[in-house]
């Protein structure tokens, strides 16, 4: 095991390319077995309704070359079970779309998830590993590795490479991580001023929008024009409504 960590620690040195750190974890999964490699980023990773955000990096390696497109854009991700049972996990599991085989994947699968599977029998990468990874403020990651061939062969040797598996995924997300940009470390799809943000924490404390502008030394009218266009991007009724949304978004931090 202290052999394959150096192996691992070897390939994944802090400091290089986000690219070059995906193409030497890809080596390390081949190594292992796996055809495709699947990795994803979110800072925030549903939404205020319980909806999986499309994730802000999505880095494939060997996949179908429409996958990025189908996962980010046409809403793949949203019915993907393999990310939903990602979410809901702790530890690093097997999964397969066989109907005959006994995964945590056969639990959770119903019709909704048909364009996925579908997509995936087709292309015969029914079977995999996924190792998700929960980060500090609830950001979260996962790799995913996807192999071919005959799916009892594939799970059973997929079981044996899971403890492997997981410790290269977190091999590379602690050499990723540091290279994210402050950008893909925020939810993307709502962007707040940097006055809207500043006038929502003080909100956040309890203090009114004349007690802000005393604050920051500015126009109550100035204040409450953030406040409003702040609400507006948040789709939020009210000030307290749309604290809570910019804290679950993660729009406050920093």
């Amino acid at each position: 095991m202290l052999a394959k960590l150096t192996a691992f620690n070897n390939r994944l040195i802090p400091g290089r390319s986000l690219d070059e750190q995906m193409d030497n974890t890809f080596i390390l999964a081949q190594q292992l077995g796996f055809d495709a490699l699947v990795y994803d980023y979110s800072p925030v990773p549903i939404d205020l309704n319980g909806t999986l955000i499309t994730p802000s990096l999505l880095q494939l390696r060997n996949t179908p070359a429409d996958w990025h497109a189908l996962w980010c854009s046409e809403g793949f991700y949203q019915i993907d079970p393999v990310q939903h049972l990602a979410l809901s996990s702790v530890s690093p599991f097997v999964w397969s779309y066989e109907a005959k085989t006994e995964t945590a994947l056969q639990k959770i699968i119903d019709p909704c998830h048909a364009p996925v599977s579908s997509y995936l029998h087709e292309r015969q990468l029914t079977c995999g590993v996924s190792v998700p990874i929960h980060l500090p403020k609830g950001g979260f990651a996962s790799l995913t590795g996807l192999r071919t061939g005959k799916a009892r062969t594939v799970l059973k040797d997929a079981q044996h490479t899971l403890a492997d598996f997981s410790l290269i995924t977190h091999a590379l997300q602690e050499a990723a991580y540091p290279l994210f940009s402050k950008e893909m470390r925020a939810y993307p799809h709502i962007r707040l001023t940097k006055r809207e943000r500043e006038c929502l924490k003080w909100a956040a404390e309890g203090l009114t929008a004349a007690e802000i502008a005393t604050q920051l030394s500015r126009s109550l009218a100035v204040v409450t024009l953030h406040l409003a266009s702040a609400m507006h991007k948040l789709g939020a009724k009210n000030r307290v409504q749309a604290v809570v949304r910019a804290t679950h978004y993660r729009l406050l931090e920093g």
